[in-house]
């Protein structure tokens, strides 16, 4: 009977450690399908990213050939050095303000496909307060991806849609009654979506927007470098909320000694 006894707790000491086991390896399954999902998407967008480059730089080449007329080397090189340096800085500052924003498999699309301050930002942005993710998260960086992939099949949908429409809407389209309106749709679609992030701290927002505009107002020129004006005013913010979370941090270790003192 002892012998049996014996036999049947390790029989289930055994399927104990096996149990433990599978979960152990389930746990490791799961967390490398994570590190799998990330070397995979970084994979593909490179390989994304390397072709579009070749496409984007060699297309003008292969029209060139087809049409036995070559770009002239020394032109475009100036052309590039009068305006490429100033968005290689920009290009520079978007990178470090939305990859964090988007992650990795959203950065990718939305670099590759474009247009990201008026689409895939506030698709993005709007997609990430519906599921309600955090930055720099794995639910974020699903949500994010997925947004921006939803947000590039549309737009591919819609520009196919206007080359097809374009000739017959023509009269429409450069009709003078709707002419304001096409000239603010970007204004409008921005303030929509920044009183929605305004409204959580107005003091962060109101006081960099107020610097930004009079600062537009006084040197008209920089209206053409927003992109670089990014980085001044993103720095602004940060300091604003790095002043104010020094200024409750002093007032809570305030409070609590004045606490302290009355026990």
């Amino acid at each position: 009977m002892r012998m049996q006894e014996n036999g049947n707790n390790i029989t289930k000491n055994s399927s104990i450690q096996k149990k433990k086991q599978k979960n152990t390896s389930d746990r490791k399954d799961s967390a490398f399908s994570v590190e799998q999902y990330n070397m995979g998407t970084h994979r593909i967008g490179r390989i994304s990213s390397i072709i579009t480059l070749v496409l984007l730089v060699g297309a003008p080449f292969l029209i060139g050939i087809y049409l036995h007329a070559m770009p002239d080397l020394s032109a475009a090189a100036k052309g590039f050095l009068s305006v490429g340096l100033i968005w290689t800085v920009s290009s520079v500052v978007e990178f470090l303000v939305y990859t964090p924003m988007l992650g990795s498999g959203g950065g990718y699309l939305a670099f590759i496909t474009g247009n990201l301050i008026n689409m895939k930002i506030p698709c993005a942005m709007n997609a990430r307060d519906i599921a309600g993710t955090k930055a720099g998260t794995t639910e974020n960086e699903i949500i994010s991806t997925l947004s921006i992939a939803t947000s590039s099949l549309v737009t591919i949908a819609v520009l196919a849609l206007g080359v097809l429409l374009l000739q017959p809407l023509q009269p429409v389209l450069q009709s003078q009654t709707l002419a304001p309106a096409f000239e603010n749709v970007v204004p409008a679609l921005f303030g929509a979506m920044a009183w929605q992030y305004y409204r959580r701290n107005l003091r962060l927002a109101v006081i960099p927007l107020a610097v930004m505009t009079v600062l537009f107002i006084l040197v008209p020129s920089l209206t053409a470098q927003t992109s670089m004006m990014i980085l001044p005013s993103g720095a602004l913010s940060i300091l604003l909320a790095w002043l104010e979370y020094r200024k409750k941090k002093t007032e809570i270790h305030k409070s609590t000694s004045e606490g302290r003192n009355m026990k």
